[in-house]
């Protein structure tokens, strides 16, 4: 079931959208920043709203990298694996952060802190290899920076 915050947030991008399913992934960003992810229940009254079922706003949702359809972290790393980044460091800088945290991708670290992603491209090429995570993107990041950029996030 949708807040009355999340309905009123998304009646409101509806209002100056084409159409209802235009509208499909500022809503499903909405609930996102609310929950932390979208749910299947979620999922089924948000495509109610946009006159879409369930299956066609799943298939908008999982064709976007930062909509997340299973619970994660209250931190996303999102770890570049294009070709720029696979040479320059990107195996050894992998292998930091599974190490660092115990998790491997897809996972979340017990602590809930931090769930560990790969994302195709970050479009930072001149900082490869790069990292964003939630919204800050990172690079180049060495085995020696990782260590400080995850102590920024509590």
């Amino acid at each position: 079931m949708l807040s009355d915050k999340e309905l009123q947030d998304i009646n409101a991008e509806l209002a100056h959208a084409a159409t209802k399913a235009s509208a499909s992934v500022d809503a499903l960003n909405i609930v996102q920043r609310h929950q932390g992810w979208v749910s299947d229940e979620a999922m089924k009254d948000v495509a109610s709203m946009l006159d879409m079922t369930a299956d066609e706003l799943d298939a908008v949702a999982t064709f976007y990298s930062f909509i997340f359809r299973r619970p994660v972290g209250r931190h996303v790393i999102l770890v570049c694996d294009s070709i720029s980044c696979y040479v320059m460091g990107y195996n050894p800088l992998l292998d930091n952060i599974k190490n660092r945290l115990g998790i491997a991708f897809g996972e979340t670290t017990e602590d809930k802190r931090f769930t560990l992603l790969p994302i195709s491209c970050l479009g930072a090429c001149d900082r490869a290899p790069a990292i964003m995570v939630d919204e800050d993107l990172y690079g180049p990041v060495t085995a020696e920076t990782m260590d400080g950029i995850l102590e920024k996030y509590k």
